[in-house]
């Protein structure tokens, strides 16, 4: 059998959201768990008139954070290379004209008007307008100065889809189509099909939106005597709400806003795979490692999968949990050690701040953090006082029942024992069961008032923990400064 080789080959008119990246990940998948196997990356910029400066290099960055690395394509630095379509002109003209020796493709000699006007009829005769019912008895030699068309063999297939199964299409579905435009630049439609028998490819993985196009490129294998490739077609991604396919207002934002945001690629990995395939058991968190071992296109389901970003902050979560207990260092640097390039509050680099007690605020914090841009909510009061906020007081369901008089007597009982105290998480935990049994009050109302005493934020780590965290000295002049806030 030859060597499993897949590809991805995004057009650069805009950025890469979700739709586009779970390909590559598929393409890159199956690849990367077959011996020898290879994915490629190639750049299908033939239409130049929609053409989005840097795009191409977004897309390199792009699989760069994500780590699907590609084993053969463009350089990392966007020099264009025979990767890029728009450098491979002079290959799709030497097929371009094997099928004009073969007789196969002929050069459409109508204008645009004309063509118009072969549509129009169609509808006013209420049927579909094919191009091929108006096919030139003697059309002119080609020079590529119009457009060169393929001459089509209509036909019925049936064919096997590695994911949609077994499929069957009409000889109504296939038509002339173009080949090589007036510009001189190949269409998609003839030039993936070049290039994927020029580079070898073995699986050809893509989005459902090509799925009506198929019997088109078969019928173009079959003139190049050509076996194709195997076929998967990708579902689509459906909106938050699964009625329809996954837009821009519905989400559908570029993948690297991901990673300002502070995700994890091997996070967005995992949900981008669980984007309609499953190993058929109920295990959610996957390790890249385990997705290259499990992954397989018969378990890709037919129907759309549903975006739902909720999931994606908890797997990120989850990950985030699984690095922190794997190597809590190297969770440390992805947050960033420098002022100039961190996830972390600016106030973390002051004076009193080091890398120990940052890596401290990170124990207590990791299990509540979904992605690493919320760091700064929440940890901004290990290393400032927050302005003191009544409404967390008054608004809190357990507290609004208490007069600022009684409450401020039960924070005066709370310092007088804390001061006793060596702020170890032990000594604190012990204290604060004693000062339960003083006051007679439920772990809700004291351990809420002293919380929110000493942080002013609207929630925090275990109060044990945070308060021997932030330290004595400041913890009671915290609590000296809510104490004159409760007047």
């Amino acid at each position: 059998m030859k060597p499993v080789r897949t590809r991805f080959a995004p057009s650069p008119t805009g950025y890469l959201h979700v739709g586009g990246i779970r390909t590559a990940l598929f393409a890159w998948l199956v690849a990367k768990q077959s011996p020898g196997g290879k994915f490629i990356l190639r750049i299908e910029d033939t239409d130049q008139a929609r053409e989005v400066q840097g795009s191409a290099q977004h897309i390199i960055d792009s699989l760069s954070w994500l780590g699907i690395e590609y084993d053969e394509g463009p350089p990392k630095d966007g020099t264009r290379n025979d990767f890029y379509q728009s450098q491979r002109l002079e290959i799709y003209q030497t097929w371009a004209h094997k099928l004009i020796d073969a007789g196969r493709a002929y050069a459409d000699p109508y204008t645009a008007e004309e063509v118009q006007a072969f549509r129009e009829q169609a509808q006013k005769e209420k049927r579909p307008f094919l191009y091929r019912n108006h096919r030139p008895e003697n059309p002119p030699v080609w020079d590529g100065t119009t457009p060169l068309r393929f001459k089509s063999d209509p036909k019925a297939y049936s064919r096997h889809d590695a994911v949609m199964g077994d499929l069957s299409t009409s000889p109504e579905s296939i038509d002339d189509f173009i080949l090589v435009k007036s510009d001189g630049y190949p269409t998609y439609n003839f030039a993936h099909i070049v290039d994927d028998v020029d580079m070898e490819i073995t699986h050809v993985i893509r989005g459902q939106e090509f799925l009506s196009s198929v019997p088109n490129y078969l019928n173009l294998y079959e003139a190049l005597d050509i076996t194709p490739p195997i076929l998967a077609t990708m579902p689509h991604i459906l909106g938050p709400d699964g009625n329809k396919k996954l837009s821009k207002r519905d989400g559908a934002k570029d993948i690297l806003d991901y990673r300002k945001e502070g995700y994890l690629p091997e996070a967005m990995r995992n949900f981008l795979a669980s984007l309609g395939w499953n190993d058929g058991t109920e295990q959610e968190v996957f390790s890249t490692k385990e997705l290259i071992e499990k992954f397989s296109l018969d378990r890709v389901q037919r129907s759309g999968a549903r975006f739902d970003e909720r999931r994606l902050l908890w797997l990120n979560g989850a990950h985030i949990r699984n690095l922190y207990e794997d190597d809590p260092n190297q969770l440390y640097r992805l947050l960033g050690e420098s002022p100039d390039a961190t996830f972390w509050p600016e106030e973390a680099f002051a004076a009193p701040y080091g890398a120990t007690y940052r890596k401290r605020v990170l124990g207590l914090v990791q299990e509540r953090l979904k992605f690493f841009a919320e760091l700064p909510d929440l940890t901004n009061f290990f290393f400032r006082d927050l302005p003191v906020d009544m409404s967390l007081i008054d608004n809190n369901k357990q507290l609004k029942k208490f007069s600022h008089a009684e409450l401020k007597t039960l924070l005066e009982q709370a310092k007088t024992t804390l001061e006793t105290s060596d702020f170890s998480s032990d000594d604190l935990t012990n204290k604060l069961n004693e000062l339960l049994e003083q006051t007679g009050q439920k772990p809700g109302v004291l351990f809420s008032l002293i919380r929110v005493a000493t942080t002013w934020a609207a929630a925090s780590p275990g109060l044990a923990d945070t308060l021997a965290v932030i330290g004595k000295d400041r913890s009671l002049e915290r609590l000296n400064r809510s104490l004159k806030a409760l007047l």
